[in-house]
């Protein structure tokens, strides 16, 4: 039991997150919207679609209904926009919580992989200079790339464990977390200098400080993908199908309007 939960522990959390969810949407809809007049919005709605069908050799009446129809559809719309826009703020930043765990896969031992640096001024390309901690070492030199003020160096990982590189510039030494591990751990993919609302979606770190020369500090972790039915997913896009799904599921057993 504890291979299996290991080896797809991706999968079992985005099932039981998305059961969490979907049942929370629903029960929050159900608690923030006019449910009464949800209801005769959409019957309102059926009705005119109706109309449409049974009366289509009457011009006049089928464009009435569907007069009608855009109306309805508004009505709906309003009354469940509210609702929606409560649910959706609290999700957009549980999901860019749990992508840190979800959306990259932590770097495996024997695994190379690349370190950019970019810097705010080209002209200390040749002050920036990288230190590794015991359990990465280099496998390549340095590659300076002046057209966008980078340096890329290539790394190799000896060991498992969490560990912090060093970026030296001038009389500065900044660090970027490196996870190597075969589970599922938090990852930043990225140290910004940049303000907290530009950082919030990309990087999990604190900021570079002000007067640094860097810009950003970069590891490229693989991204992740789920394999569920026969498909390589996105966790976001398997979230969304199964909340969607589960969502749908409680709507029904709980006779909540939606």
């Amino acid at each position: 039991m504890m291979t299996f939960l290991e080896s797809h522990a991706p999968l079992v959390l985005v099932f039981l997150l998305s059961i969490i969810i979907g049942l929370l949407m629903v029960v929050v809809f159900r608690y923030t919207s006019n449910q009464k007049a949800i209801r005769i919005a959409k019957d309102h709605l059926k009705a005119h679609l109706l109309a449409v069908r049974l009366f289509q050799d009457q011009l006049q009446v089928v464009l009435i209904s569907y007069w009608c129809i855009v109306r309805s559809t508004g009505s709906y719309l309003r009354l469940a926009f509210m609702p929606l826009l409560y649910v959706s703020i609290p999700l957009i930043f549980l999901m860019v919580q749990v992508d840190r765990y979800l959306g990259f896969t932590p770097i495996e031992v024997g695994q190379p992989f690349l370190v950019k640096i970019q810097v705010v001024d080209g002209s200390v390309l040749d002050q920036v200079s990288l230190q590794l901690p015991p359990g990465l070492s280099l496998t390549a030199p340095a590659v300076h790339v002046p057209a966008h003020n980078e340096i890329i160096w290539r790394v190799v990982a000896e060991t498992a464990g969490k560990r912090a590189l060093e970026v030296e510039t001038g009389n500065q030494s900044l660090s970027k977390s490196v996870e190597v591990s075969s589970g599922v751990e938090r990852i930043s993919p990225v140290r910004l200098a940049d303000k907290w609302w530009k950082r919030i979606f990309v990087s999990g770190e604190t900021a570079l400080p002000g007067d640094s020369p860097l810009q950003s500090i970069e590891v490229n972790y693989p991204e992740r993908t789920i394999a569920f039915a026969w498909l390589e997913w996105n966790w976001i896009w398997l979230f969304f199908v199964l909340s969607l799904i589960f969502g749908f599921l409680f709507k029904t057993i709980l006779r909540i309007e939606i």
